[in-house]
């Protein structure tokens, strides 16, 4: 059976930083687009990273431009997210997905595969 298994959350500081791992099980990540989204408590899910296969490109949200970096290991196996310069506005539960959709959408219901989920706590 498909699927994703996420690790690497935590509490930090801010100024910190965390790398959350998404490892898949069944498939490699071959052609496919790995989505990053949060939600946090009251707020709607948003996408936060996205990273294609296709084309090696990766894309943020403004809001993490220049702290978040997306990457893939050379398996295609397991897709990382390392966040650095944290800021308590980034508490949220964060998801990986992936879906062979062609290329990075921050609609989170056109990937196929979703992760279980990993608490991301930053302290002011």
């Amino acid at each position: 059976e498909a699927q994703l298994v996420e690790s690497g959350g935590g509490l930090v500081q801010a100024g910190g930083s965390l790398r959350l791992s998404c490892a898949a099980s069944g498939f490699v990540f071959e052609n496919y687009a790995i989505g990053w989204f949060r939600q946090a408590p009251g707020k709607e899910r948003e996408g936060v990273a996205c990273q294609w296969d296709g084309n090696g490109m990766s894309y943020y949200t403004d809001s993490v431009k220049g702290r978040f970096t997306a990457s893939m290991n050379d398996a295609k196996t397991t897709v990382y997210l390392q966040m650095n310069s944290l800021k308590p506005e980034d508490t949220a539960v964060y998801y990986c997905t992936a879906g062979r959709i062609g290329g990075c959408t921050w609609a989170w219901s056109e990937y196929d595969y979703w992760g279980q989920g990993t608490q991301v706590n930053v302290s002011s």
